[in-house]
């Protein structure tokens, strides 16, 4: 097949998809990965808008153009094993000479000098074309669809339970806002959790496709409608998710006037990004649309004033009672700026409920099967038990998420691991490769919310104990040690998930194809990355951490 007629099969904007089975189109399989899985991001079945090359998050894009998604597939079909690709926020700027052990792409997203790193001047470049926003998993390559933070969702919402309600969720009612991309894991987490679960998004666009891929269970238009049908749920015990389309804000203003208190209340709106993402109180979202393009900075200040109503509304059920906590959107810094001068009373949910995980080094370990058999995923959750027999939690998640989670694009699954269990599994993969026991070779990489790769202050690295939240020399250093250990591909980005200026990340993504080389890269990779995040807290006084660095021989 040429190039061509690969493209025009594959890749004939706006309709993607990634070839599946063991035909090779590029050159080698490190390419190949990062072909099918760039072309996996855009497609229908994952992307939010594949028109756009929008993956989630209000406009995290997988590539800058139409013009310039078409030249990354045309250079990854030709990339040499010798060569790695740069990808400039979504453009591919040139090849440089390598080794085959080296990265095979390498991008960076969105990155700006500090002194210019806010929205105003990153829409400008944006405006001319000069740049994209990368978010995490979408400049990236390795969003799985909605499953790639279900785990975390649910790790976070089984941790509240442990601190708060005995570690039984059932008869609690959990509440927020935000069914998009990321968001769009809340309503199946709580459930799995044993919650109820009551969603609000204004877009029913959302919710249909959270109904589509059985994320959520029930939707509705109608307030009064979506409460009976949660309370009654509630009372009786039932791990049920409603879906009700509308503004946060005013469902909550509503909650506060009819003295119904969430157990759980939280929020997942695309706020990090006041235009493009959040929607203002008092306008649908036709009329959101119209004056994003007509008068964003009008749109923008209707946005933060918004924020400050909605984060009200939860400080005052925060003080009825509701266990209330911030997902990692950057909504009360906005909403302080918009006059909600006591946001930050609500607490981050990383230094509430995940510090300790990422003091273990755990974190989101992820894999796609770029055979596109959903077998091959069967056939690595089984090995996975096998290898940890006495990790209940993990076999657990495992088998609940056999049964509840639907596929978008190729088959994948998350599970968190830790320091010494991800060089294990890793190595464990690449032998099912090799001998035949799945379809085809394994993508391994994380979200970029990992315990060693983001520098974010309002959330990953929230409350550090040190007061080091704002230190980015982590991720740097955990991009680099990806990229000398041999990753298959490599990203840097900035903003992800709280908007410019708030945070810098890494990306890892690795390739089990049964090689030598492989195991080589796999051993490197997949030690020195969760290592990372157990230098970071170790640095900073955690003594769990220093406790894991003596275990793991990391200590210095």
């Amino acid at each position: 097949m040429s190039v061509e007629e690969f493209i025009q099969t594959y890749a004939n904007h706006p309709v993607y998809f990634s070839p599946k089975g063991p035909r090779l189109h590029a050159k080698n399989w490190p390419a190949e990965a990062a072909l099918r899985m760039f072309l996996n991001n855009i497609s229908h079945d994952v992307a939010e808008d594949p028109e756009r090359l929008v993956v989630y998050g209000g406009i995290g894009q997988a590539a800058r153009t139409p013009q310039d998604a078409r030249k990354i597939v045309e250079l990854l079909l030709t990339l040499e094993e010798d060569e790695s690709l740069l990808i400039q926020s979504g453009k591919p700027v040139g090849k440089i000479r390598s080794h085959a052990e080296a990265p095979r792409v390498l991008i960076a997203n969105s990155n700006l000098v500090p002194h210019w790193a806010t929205w105003e001047h990153f829409n400008q470049l944006r405006a001319r074309g000069l740049m994209m926003y990368g978010q995490m998993t979408a400049g990236s390559w390795i969003y799985i669809g909605t499953q790639g933070i279900l785990q975390g969702t649910y790790e976070t919402f089984a941790a509240c339970g442990r601190r708060h309600f005995g570690g039984d969720l059932r008869h609690k009612l959990v509440v927020s806002g935000g069914l998009g991309g990321m968001g769009g894991a809340q309503p199946l987490a709580a459930t799995m959790a044993g919650a109820t679960f009551l969603g609000v998004d204004v877009d029913p666009e959302r919710i249909k496709k959270r109904l589509e891929s059985r994320y959520l269970d029930t939707m509705t238009y109608d307030y009064q409608h979506a409460m009976r049908l949660v309370l009654a749920a509630r009372d009786k015990g039932e791990a049920v998710s409603i879906g009700l389309v509308g503004n946060i804000g005013d469902v909550l203003e509503n909650l506060v006037r009819d003295g119904i208190t969430p157990d759980i209340l939280t929020d997942q709106t695309s706020a990090h990004d006041p235009v493009n993402g959040y929607v203002p109180h008092g306008m649908c979202l036709p009329q959101a649309l119209t004056l994003r393009q007509q008068d964003p900075e009008q749109y923008r200040q209707l946005s933060l004033k918004s924020m400050a109503r909605h984060v009200g509304y939860m400080l005052e059920l925060q003080r009825r009672g509701s266990c209330t906590f911030d997902y990692g959107n950057n909504l009360r810094a906005f909403a302080q700026q918009g006059g909600e001068a006591n946001a930050f009373q609500i607490p981050g949910f990383v230094p509430e409920y995940i510090r300790p995980l990422f003091c273990e080094g755990q974190g989101p370990f992820r894999w796609v099967a770029l055979s596109g058999d959903p077998e091959d995923i069967r056939v690595t959750d089984e090995a996975l038990k096998d290898l940890f027999p006495e990790n209940v939690h993990m076999k657990n998640w495992l088998d609940h998420a056999r049964v509840k989670v639907a596929f978008q694009g190729l088959p994948s699954r998350i599970c968190w691991l830790g320091m010494g269990q991800r060089e294990q599994a890793g190595l464990l993969f690449n032998q099912l490769v090799r001998e035949g026991k799945v379809k085809g070779p394994l993508v391994i990489g994380r979200d970029h919310l990992d315990c060693g790769s983001v520098a974010s202050p309002y959330r990953e690295t929230e409350g550090m104990k040190d007061g080091s939240d704002a230190v980015s020399d982590w991720p740097l250093l955990n991009l680099m040690a990806n990229a000398c250990g041999g990753a298959t591909w490599v990203s840097f980005h900035h903003g992800g998930g709280v908007g410019m200026g708030y945070s810098q990340h890494a990306g890892m993504v690795i390739l089990a194809d049964g090689s030598e080389r492989a195991d080589r890269c796999l051993r490197r990779v997949l030690h020195n990355d969760p290592a990372l995040g157990i230098y970071r807290h170790a640095d900073a006084g955690y003594e769990t951490a220093q406790q894991n660095a003596r275990e793991f021989g990391l200590d210095v």
